[in-house]
């Protein structure tokens, strides 16, 4: 069905997801988050797919949090694991036995950033913006962006990109080493599904079991890493701070921060 807020398809042992809310600019909100987590659980349900792509449609890969949206109420939560919680079915992604591709059509951007980087490999839009803003925001990066970007791009360019909360385009994305490629839009889905295709024609078994062997090369603890962010991120959104970069995000200008 078309207007899913999620598309799976799978395809020559290629499984792509694709996230279908364009007008909300794939954000994530109550609809998206649990047909995401939906579509994941059928990638983990079939042994006959090599290889997972991930995109979406319109100009937006994920524009991160939709801060229009009500945040789950549930009484049994602490702060921190409501935050635990709204990214559980992103997070989900580095936990595939198999590759994974972001084919990165259009803009990445916070919590969208987080779910691009749970990603193996990269595939990112000359026209697409991409980053952690969560400082412009005045609030703690989320979804383990401060474990696995430094191990990515390097320590010095891991600190400008978080202290500063700017962001990037495909093509120093790049050129960081953040993407593998950046290409025109119209051609980031083909070459994300290209890749995808010569990992499907190399033995399943011997590829995942690399995949394994790379992230324990790294020690590779993200849920540790998203757990703590989590906290942080909880204590520095009750701050007037986190207010006030909301505020100025939906009315468009520049927030004034005061450090509390």
């Amino acid at each position: 069905m078309t207007d899913s807020p999620v598309l799976f398809d799978v395809t020559d042992k290629v499984a792509t997801i694709t996230l279908n809310r364009p007008g909300n600019r794939n954000s994530m909100d109550a609809e998206l988050l649990p047909a995401f987590k939906e579509a994941i659980d059928q990638v983990r349900s079939r042994d006959d797919i090599r290889c997972l792509v991930i995109t979406g449609t319109g100009k937006s890969f994920c524009a991160g949090m939709d801060f229009h949206a009500a945040f789950p109420k549930d009484t049994h939560l602490l702060p921190n694991q409501v935050f635990e919680k709204v990214y559980e079915p992103f997070l989900a992604v580095a936990d595939l036995p198999m590759p994974t591709i972001g084919a990165l059509n259009g803009h990445a951007i916070g919590g969208g950033f987080g779910l691009a980087m749970m990603c193996d490999i990269r595939v990112a839009s000359t026209q697409g913006k991409y980053g952690a803003n969560f400082a412009r925001l005045g609030i703690h990066s989320g979804m383990a962006v401060s474990y696995v970007l430094p191990r990515l791009v390097g320590f010095s360019k891991a600190n400008e990109l978080l202290f500063t909360g700017r962001l990037f385009d495909g093509a120093e994305a790049r050129e960081m080493g953040w993407a593998s490629y950046a290409l025109a839009p119209d051609q980031v889905l083909p070459k994300a599904l290209e890749l995808a295709g010569e990992i499907a024609l190399s033995a399943p078994a011997a590829v995942q079991m690399m995949k394994q062997s790379i992230l324990q090369g790294l020690d590779w603890n993200y849920k540790e890493a998203a757990r703590w962010e989590a906290h942080c991120q909880s204590r520095t959104f009750e701050m007037e701070d986190a207010k006030e970069g909301i505020a100025a995000l939906l009315e468009k200008r520049l927030p004034s921060f005061k450090g509390c």
